[in-house]
């Protein structure tokens, strides 16, 4: 039997929450992207920011890894509105 590697990520955004109050466990997982933890509110809000980064890399047809840590912070401040 062979051992084929999984691909691995070309990159991967990873999101905690540490305000929830509720004793909910939140986990999204995206193209992407792995969100844990968070209020109801927070996660939601790391679910969308998440959602249009990928809506932002596949406009200008770039993955991740592509992305200067500069140029990921700027997508990342477009799509959180900040």
């Amino acid at each position: 039997m062979e051992n084929t590697p999984k691909p691995s990520p070309d990159g991967l955004m990873l999101g905690v929450g540490l305000d929830n109050q509720d004793g909910h466990k939140r986990v999204t997982k995206g193209d992407n992207f792995y969100l844990v933890g968070g209020s109801e509110e927070t996660h939601e809000r790391m679910t969308e920011t998440a959602i249009k980064v990928n809506e932002k890399l596949a406009r200008k047809g770039k993955h991740l890894s592509e992305l200067s840590p500069q140029e990921f912070a700027e997508i990342v401040r477009e799509a959180s509105g900040k």
